[in-house]
């Protein structure tokens, strides 16, 4: 069995969310283990077997009981400076990747469905996540986390938004719509993460949202001043964390989490249809009879190289997000 999570935008919350639910699948005895085909992370995590990961997986092998692997993460993007990035392929050093060379898609995919096709074969059910946003136009023939991995393994996928951003009907819908037709019918459920009130509120909006799309609402999670790992500048760097041991207070706060997905009435029985979806084909899935009409834009995506530092401007703030969005345009998504 096989789930891959998407964000709706970069920090909505999915690392967090696939630690949680490998955390709640360990307590039900199902055996499950973490995966991301590609990662860019500041900050990785040395394994046993003399790999390198990006500190995300980790913290959700930990969550799920088993031993940090480099297959939960082949592909491992480390910032280097001075639009160097260094390509980490299945847990070893591969080569730079720059403006002039880039990382193509074919390249690494062979490794990352190896390496997930290993972690299916051994585990009950695999926990995967994707980066950043599948809805990212101008990267959709570089992807490798998000749809590349849905194309090539048959992955079932589940949205999840950050309500707390505000807008988070539209992020849903917006990323389901363009998702390209063939993957789409793989998007089986959503997310609303972060939230705030009174959850009666939102009953409206899940069903027209489930009327669109066909997809389910999973749940609503509250919002949790919780700290956890941080993979980069996009990460939450606040919330509590108690004790002298960091990974025990990371986990604690992790079976925090759970319980109040238990106690929000999380739909985890829904969730393991999902992935039992996924565990009986691979390839490619087929093809949606929905059409988009049209042509697309989506302002501060599909820029032109040149025109990377303006578009990077108007989507984020801050000097980090800034590097992070023109190293994302180099390396065509993580």
């Amino acid at each position: 069995m096989k789930v891959l999570f998407l964000g709706t935008s970069s920090g909505a919350g999915k690392t967090t969310v696939c630690a949680m639910v490998c955390r709640k699948l360990a307590r039900m005895g199902m055996d499950p283990v973490p995966f991301k085909g590609s990662n860019l992370s500041l900050n990785s995590y040395a394994t046993r077997d003399g790999g390198e990961i990006g500190i995300g997986q980790a913290f959700q092998s930990w969550a799920a009981g088993v031993e940090p692997t480099s297959d939960m993460n082949p592909v491992l993007l480390k910032p280097a400076g001075n639009g160097v990035i260094q390509l980490v392929l299945d847990g070893r050093p591969h080569r730079d990747v720059t403006k002039t060379a880039p990382m193509e898609r074919d390249e690494v995919m062979g490794n990352v469905t190896a390496a997930l096709s290993r972690l299916e074969s051994s585990h009950g059910i695999v926990v995967c996540e994707g980066s950043g946003s599948p809805a990212e136009l101008n990267l959709l023939d570089r992807d490798v986390a998000n749809t590349g991995l849905m194309r090539a393994a048959n992955v079932p996928a589940v949205l999840v938004a950050d309500i707390d951003r505000g807008g988070v009907f539209a992020a849903i819908y917006g990323t389901w719509r363009l998702v390209p037709d063939d993957v789409r019918p793989l998007l089986k459920g959503f997310v609303i993460n972060r939230f705030r009130g009174d959850r009666a509120i939102l009953k409206s909006g899940i069903e027209k949202m489930e009327e669109l799309t066909g997809m389910k609402c999973l749940g609503i999670l509250p919002y949790e001043f919780l700290r956890f790992p941080e993979e980069d500048s996009l990460s939450y760097a606040e919330g509590k964390l108690e004790g002298e041991d960091p990974r025990a207070a990371f986990l604690s706060n992790l079976d925090e989490m759970v319980d109040h997905a238990e106690e929000s009435g999380f739909d985890f029985e829904s969730l393991l249809e999902i992935a039992r979806s996924g565990s009986s084909s691979r390839g490619h899935p087929e093809r949606a009879d929905l059409r988009i009409g049209g042509e697309h834009r989506v302002h501060g995506h599909g820029c032109p190289s040149d025109e990377v530092q303006v578009c990077v401007g108007q989507q984020a703030h801050g000097a980090h997000r800034i590097l992070y969005r023109a190293l994302w345009h180099i390396v065509g998504r993580s």
